[in-house]
Order: structure tokens, then sequence, then C-alpha cells
């Protein structure tokens, strides 16, 4: 029977804009890795709305669940990154009403696993920056920058001086000219081509029809999701967890001595200040075996400060901890900066974290074998499961 893996983006990602790919790295790996670990099937990402509620996003995914069966029959794994996490938890609840005429039950029980990468179960303050007028313009330009970058490497370092600019205006309720948002996008737009910046015209207009999601993910939103959730018991639940360099000179100096890096290291810093800022009355509870699997992974206790510049890290563990990483909310899909790799890694949040290709492989080698049945080993020497999984698996004598 075949495995394939469904990939959920996340509140400000997509799956594919014309020849421009959020998850390519991801997808590429695992098609790679996958089948040594028991994932034989498609590996494809989801089309979804960025911000439109969970309820109708987890709609889209059901959707997109039978499509894959009516094609291929087999089972699913289905991967969330940040709220596609969410997606993925509320489509495979036991008696779920969704919006859509797709059979969400079969769906549902087609669903082998659930993992969720750098997810807010609990929430994120950051939500509270994005949901307002203003705010909802300013992740627009946010999720324009992540498609700029992945076209042309990097953002002029105007815009992110601007991007820097507006978060710590927000954060300090001093904000800017919603004019001057906008006129930002129109100089990013501008530099695509008609063909491109007509497709992304209409991804944006589509976004901007619900914007749901974004009182929803805040931690207050979170409580009532988490009481209105609950678990499908055939169903194995895994999470990877990411935390990112508290913002200082080590991170600082992580981030090179380049004037784009120290930019964008400014709108990671804006950015991590306002996750950190969990309440208490919110703040997750894990249990001892998760807890010490983050000692292991990180060296010290994770405390509720903790994040990866968008989600607390604390509020990302739910299920087995199948990784945990030093990254940035971006790095663990593979919007990091290493411009040589063929295809090049590209990355606009410059956190200093240090995340590099191979524990880009790494982290998603431990993906791939959990989700084939193996046990998380987080404590593995690094590279020990990828050399595992591309070991050519053993075949007829010819």
């Amino acid at each position: 029977m075949a495995h394939h893996v469904l990939l959920v983006p996340g509140f400000f990602g997509f799956a594919n804009l014309g020849d421009i790919a959020y998850f390519l790295h991801v997808r590429d790996l695992l098609a790679e890795v996958g089948p040594a670990a028991g994932l034989d099937g498609e590996v494809h990402a989801v089309h979804t709305v960025p911000t439109a509620s969970i309820r109708r996003r987890a709609a889209r995914l059901a959707e997109a669940i039978i499509e894959t069966l009516d094609a291929h029959g087999g089972e699913v794994t289905l991967i969330g990154h940040s709220s596609g996490g969410l997606d993925a938890r509320l489509v495979v609840t036991p008696e779920v009403s969704l919006p859509t005429q797709a059979d969400v039950e079969r769906a549902a029980r087609a669903v082998r696993s659930v993992i969720t990468v750098s997810a807010p179960h609990h929430g994120t303050p950051v939500a509270h920056l994005f949901n307002s007028l203003l705010g909802q313009q300013l992740l627009k330009l946010l999720s324009l920058s992540t498609i700029y970058t992945l076209r042309a490497g990097r953002l002029p370092i105007g815009v992110v001086l601007r991007l820097a600019g507006f978060i710590i205006g927000l954060a300090r309720r001093n904000a800017p000219p919603s004019g001057v948002l906008e006129q930002v996008f129109r100089q990013l737009l501008a530099d695509f081509s008609a063909d491109r910046r007509a497709v992304i015209e209409h991804f944006f207009e589509s976004v901007g029809k619900d914007q749901d999601l974004l009182a929803q993910i805040t931690p207050a939103g979170m409580d009532v999701f988490e009481a209105s959730t609950s678990d499908r018991e055939s169903v194995r639940y895994g999470c990877v967890v990411s935390r990112a360099r508290p913002p200082g000179l080590r991170s600082a100096l992580r981030a090179g001595f380049d004037p784009y890096a120290q930019a964008t290291h400014a709108l990671y810093v804006a950015l991590y200040r306002l996750a950190a800022g969990t309440p208490r009355l919110h703040a997750a509870r894990i249990t001892r075996e998760q807890a010490a699997t983050l000692t292991r992974a990180y060296g010290t206790r994770v405390d509720r400060r903790a994040n990866d510049g968008m989600v607390p890290s604390l509020s990302q563990v739910r299920g087995e901890v199948i990784h945990a990483a030093w990254a940035d909310h971006l790095d663990v899909i593979g919007h990091f900066g290493e411009p040589r790799h063929v295809p090049p890694h590209l990355d606009w949040l410059v956190s200093g974290s240090g995340f590099t290709r191979p524990q880009f492989e790494d982290l998603w080698c431990d993906v791939a074998g959990w989700a084939g049945g193996a046990r998380a080993a987080p404590g593995r020497k690094l590279g020990e499961r990828r050399a595992a999984l591309r070991r050519p698996a053993a075949g007829p004598t010819p």
C-alpha cells in the first residue's frame, strides 16, 4: 500500500506560485529518502488559503487527501508547518464538521500520522501583531518578501530596514502610515515579470478575502481550539520543535557582518521579542518525557520565552518530539542561507541560528524515519539516520 506525504503550509506560506515552490527542499529530500523509510507514495504540497480560518483550511486539506486517495489509493502522512499543523490536527479530529462536500471521515481514516513542525499549538503572541488592518498589510508584505527572496535571492536592503522599522513601531504602538506599506509592496511586486506578477496578485486577492486565522492562533484563541479538538486513536502524533538563538552579541556575530544580514537580523530581533511574550496563563504544559527530550537537545531547560522568531518553542510541543533544532521558523523548511547548494537555500530572516544543510537533512531524515514507523532518536549522532535512509534497499540479485 502506497504511503503518501502531504505538506501543509502555514499562515503566510503557500504551495506553489508558478515555478516558485515553498516546500521545494523538503519535498525533494523526502522524495529521496522517503522510500527507504516506507514513504513510497507521492510527496506534494497542499494548496490552501494562508490566512483563512483553521476550519476552512482543514476542509481544503480533506479535499486534498481525497484527491490523493482517488488518484493513487494508499495511506497518508500529514506534515504541517506552523498553522498547517493545526489544519492536520483538525481534519483527523473524530466527528469534526468542516465546510466541504468531501468525505472527511474517509480522509481521516486514511491518515496514519500527523507531524507538526514549529506549530503554535498554544498560540503565538506574534498573531496579535497581525490581527489588525495594518498588521494584515504587514503580513501580506512579509509573505511577498518570502516569495521575492525565493525568486531573487535577497530583498532590497531598504525594504528590510523598513520592515524592521514597521514591526518595531507596531510593537511600540507607534504605527507607520499604511500607505507606506502598500508602496513597499508595489515596489517589490514591480520587480516580477508580468506573468509572475499576475499569479502573485491573484494569490493575494484570495488571501484578502479571509483573515480569520490570525485571531484563532493567538494564545487565547488556541485555548478554544485545544478544548474543541481531540486525537484520533489510529493516528500517531509527532512534532518538530524549533528554537532560535536569543538576540544578542552571539546571534549578531553568527548573522555575519554583511549589511544585509545585519538588517534582516534586526527584523528577527523585533519578532523574537514579540514571540517571547507568552502569558503564563497560556504557557504549554508538557510531559516529563517531552521536557527531558528538549533538555537533551538544547543542553538547557526550555522556558516560556524561548521561541523561533515566530512561535514559542513550548507552544510547538505535542505528541512525540521527533526532532528539536536550533533553528528559526523558516530555517526548518529550507529557508536558510546556503546559496551555493543546488538548488540554493535562500533566507530573508537571518536569525544567526547557525542552521545548515546537514542539520536540515538530519531533521527531515528523522521525520521520514518516524513517519515510516521508526521511533525518534533525538540524541542520535548527526548524519547516522541520513546515511541509513540513503542506503539502497536490498533487492533481488540480478
